[in-house]
């Protein structure tokens, strides 16, 4: 088994799971400000062309972040980043599904079509009239879950799961391009700081992220 990896959120969330698992893989770096995830011979292995992707023993190749993981939680169940029992499993995919509906994929598209046009003009198609709304959008939706959150320590309750990776590297992303949590956010606030001081965060980031100047890649 191998990960195809790269600089980005999406790799780092999956490098994040994998350090709170104490798994280890290896890795096979993928040039992604080359674009070569996006032509043979790595399409021909993952055709969505997106980072990362994990690659099995048989030769199967699972290319979407959140299906790794679950991958990766079936076969080394502890300890639990997605749950335990039926009721935990279905509780963590109600919150994953509405963070990355409401607010990960709205921040990152709007990154997309807006301060990281230059990179992705080439990739995709992009909608640059939409950055204002989906900014606007990241931002009441963190104020939502803000109040949703109340006293609880992580975003499923008292233990922390995927759901929080994936929020934290987004956000953690967020914060350099101009998508930050607003100090206003006092339960993000102390979530974020929560999940900043765990020893995956510092040891997940990629090696040249101080060479392309980007936080939490």
């Amino acid at each position: 088994m191998k990960v195809y990896n790269s600089l980005g959120p999406n790799p780092r969330m999956l490098r994040m799971f994998i350090l709170e698992k104490g798994i280890e893989i290896p890795f096979i770096e993928t040039d992604l400000m080359g674009m070569a995830n996006r032509k043979p011979p790595y399409t021909d292995k993952n055709p969505g062309g997106q980072m990362p992707a994990l690659e099995l023993d048989d030769g199967t190749v699972i290319g979407e972040t959140v299906a790794i993981c679950e991958y990766l939680e079936d076969v080394h169940p502890t300890p639990a980043l997605i749950g335990s029992t039926p009721k935990e499993k279905a509780t963590h995919r109600q919150w994953q599904r509405r963070v990355e509906l409401n607010i990960t994929e709205h921040m990152y598209n709007g990154f997309r079509y807006g301060v990281g046009a230059d990179m992705f003009r080439e990739r995709m198609r992009l909608i640059p009239e939409s950055v204002d709304g989906l900014t606007t959008l990241v931002q009441e939706k963190l104020a939502w879950l803000d109040g949703l959150m109340g006293n609880n320590d992580y975003i499923c309750g008292s233990e922390m799961r995927m759901v929080d990776l994936i929020l934290y590297c987004a956000m953690d992303f967020g914060t350099g391009v101009g998508q930050s949590i607003s100090s206003d956010l006092k339960n993000l606030t102390a979530w974020f700081s929560r999940i900043d001081s765990r020893p995956s965060a510092e040891a997940s980031k990629h090696q040249t992220t101080a060479e392309v100047g980007m936080r939490g890649i």
